[in-house]
């Protein structure tokens, strides 16, 4: 009795404080099989030190911890890993006790980021639990689903929604209840980095050697107890394709028929996934093993205008430097790529206002805004994200002009590298004049002097060119006025100081004489259309 009352207290079930597995239900457990290093073969010192760190300090309290999941995966095969996770007996609160910065986050899983380094260079070791396996059917059952029953879902430790999609999975287990309640074989074993030893229950070592993705368990009846598994599945197969490993049959068989489950998955989890999909290195790969399945669309309505548009130049250039830059340790961000998959969608709107004789910065104004109502709705929260795609699509029209005060502006705005990549990558795709991004290059690195110097040229090549023009009419005269008040208007909106930020000292060029117009600012966003 006292046995229950403190399992209970520490989200324990019965069973599993006994080792036991959940009564009433035939699940393989699998045998557990110790692999040692003469076999396995892992170089340990691919291992992270942090992560190492986190695995000894458990330990030496008195718990188990094991490396698990992708981890152990990649260091089967050879790779380093980018990530490592730790599972351990220890409760979320026994483990955020032992460590300075550890954090307890969630609340479908309960787990803990355990923090190293500070800024820039720090890095995170995720620690889970190890989760009883109980029957969803005696689980608590809430109609609606995590954004319609929050209040109900209060308190609850185990809990699922109609569908059988589990929402609350809080009660914790042993090492062997935890490897089933897994999804892959090859993500469900256990590396001790300091015995070297390979817990496997389930044949995950034999199907990365063959190179195997399989589901542990039914495959149909996993995807329903939690959907994105789906995602997973695609993810997976996409990123194990280059080391040759293939979906099991059974596994990729009821992905199609199980894909209308991701409806009651929340918004937010399905652009996370959507995310994990095309910024691991494996973006064009994913789109790849995406169309193979037939999985195209239906997943994510956003995901399926990056299926869409894979083939158009500008998406494509960006999939492969997101993938390139992947590969060379650099940092990616959503909000780059996903300006370059809806570009066209913003070209084409300011474009369609241009006919309507708007004025050009608040007609591209409008069309972001359609844009983002369009595509992206709330589930970014109109934050950060949507901020810096506004930024980038903003500073287009701004390269345009590069006399005056302008240039010297531009780079010293806070998205200009970025915005400048955009621009670089939309004359790889044929839209910009290769030229125009070769100048830009060079202004940016080079000195004050050698500034003024590239803008001097300009200026004088607009002069050249003018003077070998006909006369222009009125209404030419008229339409050039338009073009520079326009590009005035950009200059005021981007180069206005931030009431938060404090005034920057910035050397402008001393200018005399009228300012004259610029009639390369003009837009003419359906040059160079990518189709």
């Amino acid at each position: 009795m006292i046995k229950k009352f403190i399992n209970k207290l520490l989200g324990k079930s019965d069973n599993a404080a006994d080792g036991k597995p959940a009564k009433g239900k035939k699940t393989n457990y699998g045998k557990r099989e110790d692999i040692g290093v003469a076999t396995h073969g892992i170089d340990n010192d691919l291992v992270d030190d942090r992560a190492r760190d986190v695995v000894h300090v458990l330990k030496r309290a008195g718990f188990q911890a094991y490396i698990v999941g992708g981890a152990v995966r990649d260091l089967l095969v050879g790779l380093r890993p980018k990530d490592f996770d730790v599972a351990t007996n220890a409760t979320p609160e026994q483990v955020k006790h032992l460590f300075r910065r550890a954090f307890i986050i969630g609340r479908r899983f309960r787990i803990v980021h355990v923090v190293y380094g500070r800024g820039r260079e720090h890095e995170v070791i995720e620690v889970t639990t190890f989760r009883a396996n109980l029957d969803n059917a005696a689980a608590e059952q809430v109609k609606g689903n995590e954004k319609t029953s929050k209040s109900e879902l209060a308190g609850m430790k185990h809990a699922v929604d109609s569908t059988g999609r589990v929402l609350r999975d809080n009660v914790w287990g042993t090492q062997q209840e935890d490897a089933v309640r897994r999804d892959f074989t090859i993500n469900a074993m256990y590396y001790d980095p300091e015995t070297q030893i390979v817990v496997d229950y389930h044949g995950g070592f034999k199907d990365a050697k063959n190179r195997v993705i399989r589901m542990i368990g039914d495959a149909a009846a996993r995807y329903r107890e939690d959907p994105v598994r789906i995602i997973r599945a695609v993810r997976f197969a996409a990123k194990l394709a280059p080391l040759g490993f293939k979906l099991d049959s059974k596994t990729a068989s009821p992905l199609l028929a199980s894909q209308k489950l991701l409806a009651d998955v929340p918004q937010s989890r399905l652009f996370d996934e959507m995310l994990k999909l095309l910024q691991t290195g494996h973006a064009q790969s994913s789109i790849d093993t995406l169309k193979a399945l037939g999985m195209a669309k239906g997943i994510y309505p956003l995901l399926d205008v990056v299926v869409e548009r894979a083939d158009q130049t500008l998406v494509r250039v960006a999939l492969e430097d997101t993938d390139r830059r992947v590969g060379e340790g650099k940092p990616v961000v959503a909000s780059f790529l996903l300006a370059c998959v809806l570009w066209a969608d913003v070209r084409d709107g300011w474009a369609a206002r241009l006919r309507q004789r708007q004025h050009s910065h608040p007609a591209l104004q409008d069309a972001i805004d359609d844009v983002f109502n369009a595509r992206i709705g709330d589930v970014s929260g109109r934050g950060k994200l949507a901020a810096d795609m506004r930024e980038i699509w903003m500073m287009q029209p701004r390269f345009e002009k590069r006399v005056g005060n302008t240039p010297f502006g531009m780079v010293d705005q806070p998205r200009f590298r970025a915005s400048f990549d955009f621009m670089r990558l939309r004359a790889d795709a044929g839209e910009v004049d290769e030229a125009l991004a070769e100048w830009w290059q060079e202004f940016s690195m080079a000195s004050d002097e050698v500034r003024e110097d590239l803008v001097d040229q300009v200026r004088q090549e607009q002069r050249e060119a003018q003077k070998n023009k006909p006369k222009s009419s009125a209404k030419s005269k008229t339409a050039n006025n338009d073009a520079a008040s326009d590009a005035d208007a950009f200059d005021e909106t981007i180069d206005a100081p931030s009431n938060t930020d404090p005034a920057k000292k910035r050397r402008r060029r001393k200018r005399g004489g009228v300012k004259k117009a610029n009639p390369a600012f003009v837009p003419n966003p359906s040059d160079g259309a990518t189709e």
